[in-house]
């Protein structure tokens, strides 16, 4: 038989002990619930229930899920409903994919400062895009757009930045006409790094001087205002990286790269390849070289710090929308947006709610996980549910 895939939840629960002891000091209470969430995801310890196929009798335990957003395991479901969610707000018009990144030095303080920066990015990357777009000398529009926080790279530092995916146009300022922006290309990204940056730094700068800031190690001497504006002198000269991405190719495309990109973690399971004598070998791209394909080995320890870097501030939202898609007037705005492009409003398929995630699973993702995995005839059934940190009554025999 097969070895299990490897997750990050084997190397928690392997590594976790012992990295919890040595980084008692500086672990936070959010980063100890994300270890302890992912450790006991499907366990024994959150309760869970049989299932026996009703072809061949094959019986599996299925143990209940952690939810944790952090969790490499529990992303599709929630994937799969904000998608469907999503569906019925996508306009016939081109979309596009802005990043917004702040350069190392930002990063850094963010680190220690991430539900106040992470804000930050949020708010200058959104103003900077209405802004610019609302220029007649550019678009002359409103829009609407999701954004996304990432706070990794590949490699798995700290590396905080936004996508952006946005329709190709607005509505006018008088709302009497649907401005499309031309063919294959949005707004100028030098522009826009621009205004980026400047707003940035100056959210940043008010909050120095308010007080909400804070700096530990080797930035404590951020304190001082003067070496707080030393420091940030460099970053005020450079350029900051603001880019556009080719267009989308339609509607499907879109749902497909949001369906990417809006529930993923820091690393997939099925990026690990191996634990082996205390270290962790994954895939990863290096986009310095054209997206190579590369290894990278770390210690177990490090490839745990290295996780923990993004676990977000309890409550942060890292899913936002804006302009015409903000919440408070989506359905109003869309319907406007559909009428001064010629399409009927659609209406969402909400999901009703269902006693069995298995129903909602399948239904959203068109993957079954009724279909018994040994025959291929029978359905998986519900024999017996069990409370968290128990064990079914009569454990199932070995089917393998």
């Amino acid at each position: 038989m097969a070895a299990a895939p490897l997750e990050v939840a084997d190397i928690f629960r392997r590594f976790g002990p012992a990295y919890r002891q040595t980084h008692a000091e500086r672990l936070a209470r959010a980063q100890r619930r994300v270890m302890s969430a992912i450790e006991l995801c499907r366990t024994a310890a959150l309760g869970g229930h049989v299932e026996r196929c009703d072809a061949c009798g094959h019986q599996r335990i299925a143990f209940n899920s952690c939810r944790n957003r952090h969790c490499p395991k529990c992303q599709s479901l929630a994937r799969a409903r904000w998608l469907e969610a999503r569906q019925a707000e996508l306009l016939p018009t081109e979309y596009f994919h802005v990043v917004f990144t702040v350069p190392e030095q930002i990063a850094a303080i963010a680190y220690q400062n991430k539900r106040a920066l992470y804000g930050m990015l949020f708010q200058a990357s959104a103003e900077t895009l209405r802004t610019i777009a609302a220029d007649p000398q550019h678009l002359g529009a409103q829009i609407g757009f999701l954004a996304i926080l990432h706070t990794w790279g590949q490699n798995l530092l700290h590396h905080p930045h936004v996508h952006c995916v946005v329709p190709g146009g607005g509505i006018s300022a008088d709302a009497s006409r649907w401005v499309a922006c031309r063919p294959g290309f949005f707004l100028p990204v030098r522009v826009l790094s621009r205004l980026f940056r400047r707003l940035f730094l100056e959210q940043l700068r008010q909050a120095f001087t308010a007080g909400k800031l804070r700096f530990f190690g080797a930035l404590e001497r951020l304190h001082d205002a003067h070496a707080f504006a030393e420091y940030l002198a460099p970053a005020a000269q450079a350029e900051w990286v603001v880019y556009a991405k080719r267009p989308f190719g339609g509607s499907a495309q879109v749902l497909n790269y949001l369906g990417r990109y809006t529930h993923r973690v820091a690393i997939s399971n099925n990026r690990l390849l191996s634990l082996a004598n205390g270290h962790v070998t994954f895939l990863w791209k290096d986009y310095k070289h054209g997206a190579a394909k590369r290894t990278m080995t770390l210690e177990a320890p490090e490839f745990i710090r290295r996780f923990l870097l993004h676990v977000l501030p309890a409550g942060f939202q890292h899913l936002r929308s804006y302009g015409f898609l903000g919440n408070r007037y989506r359905d109003t705005k869309l319907a406007l947006c559909r009428r001064l492009l010629g399409e009927p409003m659609r209406l969402a398929e909400v999901s009703k709610p269902s006693h069995d995630y298995r129903d909602l699973y399948e239904r959203l993702t068109g993957t079954s996980l009724h279909d018994c995995p040994i025959c291929g005839r029978g359905h998986m059934l519900c024999i017996e549910t069990f409370p968290a940190a128990s064990l079914p009554r009569a454990p199932p025999p070995d089917s393998s």
